[in-house]
């Protein structure tokens, strides 16, 4: 029996997500639109499945039915089959806000009897909004080696960012002899990726210990840490957590630069091709003759008439004449009419921008949005889902239009920079 033939793994995929603001209002946070016409939990997935593990379980929460709904039976990843599977595990206790998940290690442990059901030497959990490439089979044989109870994926960042991680500190083996969740004052630069593998056994005796530990890295880690086999695998590649809009933003750019490190198809990552919505019944894009297309992806069944910039557009977006697309993220279906301009933005599903309207203007990109300022800050103006934006209409920079808002929703024609409708 191989690593791959004795191991579960279990899929994170219940968090809120508040911070990506509009794109998480109407689905999971692991299945918002990445790269044109991935899902951020496609990476997760496809890692699984070209790792060859073959048992999962997704651990779902918020707003799971388009999430459920792209997962599917698992075809797409391989997930079929007499011993192999993908299963969705919702919640099971209750409909208040008070029975859900509190926390990484009280998900997994409300879903102790699917653990058992299961059996296996260790358990892989991972988070689904991660955009990365790694050989999970790898970090199990590490673990082996090391005889561990724990072993947690770890990678050097900026010390200016591992306020926002989990950080330990090793000794010459690599095993783990400090931890701090979240540090002010940095002591390493060596950051968890929410990504660990445990003996199943061990797992399941530290979880019924003590119930009131609800969380991994605030509770769990730090007392395995104190006391048993805790190694850090080394992660040396690119990763990104795309939490906040800033960082989903950046990701999606790092896929256009010439030098960049990130490579979906290189990587094999998969999406599902029979979702809805995604490329699979889509003709081939169409390029009108005098459009520009300059350092930009552009997916199945669109129409490209004006110009369009360093910007990624999932299938079935129409450009119309004379619109400007630059720096923009733009899901499927959206119509651009004649004239308008988008900069700097992310349009959900099916937005409508009237013709000569204009989203993203002004040079002012340091006021934040006043309902918003920690989401948006850096200039980018978010577009909710099925919202029309009315013909010669002006949108300022880090503003927000809530989705399904219609032309008779916006007061006046000028969304002042900073603004939410």
């Amino acid at each position: 029996m191989t690593n791959r033939d004795n191991t579960l793994v279990l899929l994170l995929a219940g968090g809120v997500g508040s911070r990506l603001n509009i794109l998480v209002q109407t689905r999971a946070k692991p299945a918002v639109p990445f790269a044109g016409f991935y899902r951020i939990i496609d990476f997760s997935l496809s890692n699984v499945m070209n790792s060859g593990l073959s048992q999962v379980g997704v651990l779902t929460q918020y707003k799971p039915l388009s999430l459920m709904r792209h997962l599917g039976t698992g075809e797409a990843w391989d997930f079929t089959g007499r011993t192999r599977g993908v299963k969705i595990l919702p919640p099971r206790t209750g409909f208040k806000d008070s029975d859900w998940y509190k926390g990484t290690a009280d998900a997994v442990r409300q879903n102790i009897d699917f653990i058992r059901a299961h059996p296996s030497k260790e358990i892989v959990i991972l988070s689904g909004d991660h955009i990365y490439r790694m050989d999970l089979d790898d970090m199990l044989q590490f673990h082996r080696r090391k005889e561990a109870d724990v072993t947690i994926a770890m990678m050097v960042v900026p010390l200016s960012e591992i306020h926002q991680f989990g950080a330990g500190i090793t000794n010459e083996e690599g095993r783990i002899v400090e931890w701090e969740e979240k540090p002010k004052v940095p002591r390493t630069d060596l950051a968890s990726m929410g990504i660990y593998v445990f003996d199943t056994e061990y797992l399941l005796r530290i979880l019924e210990e003590d119930r009131e530990e609800v969380d991994f890295g605030m509770h769990l880690l730090p007392k395995a840490i104190e006391r048993d086999n805790v190694f850090a695998y080394p992660f040396r590649g690119y990763w990104r957590d795309v939490g906040t809009v800033q960082a989903y933003w950046e990701a999606n750019m790092d896929l256009l630069r010439a030098d960049s490190e990130i490579s979906p198809q290189a990587w094999g990552i998969r999406p599902n091709p029979y979702a809805d919505g995604l490329a699979s019944d889509r003709c081939p894009a169409r390029f009108v003759s005098g459009c520009q297309v300059e350092g930009s992806m552009v997916s199945a069944g669109c129409v490209i008439e004006g110009r369009v910039v360093n910007s990624l557009l999932s299938p079935g977006v129409h450009v119309g004449k004379g619109v400007v697309v630059k720096d923009s993220i733009i899901f499927h279906d959206c119509l651009l009419e004649e004239g308008a301009v988008v900069d700097l933005a992310i349009l959900d599903k099916r937005v409508r921008v009237g013709s000569g309207a204009v989203v993203g203007l002004g040079e002012d990109k340091a006021t934040p949005n006043r309902v918003y300022p920690k989401h948006l800050y850096t200039g980018i103006t978010m577009i909710g889902k099925e919202v029309a934006v009315p013909s010669r209409a002006t949108i300022g920079r880090n503003c927000v239009v809530e989705p399904y808002r219609k032309e008779v929703d916006f007061p006046s024609l000028r969304l002042a920079t900073g603004e939410t409708i």
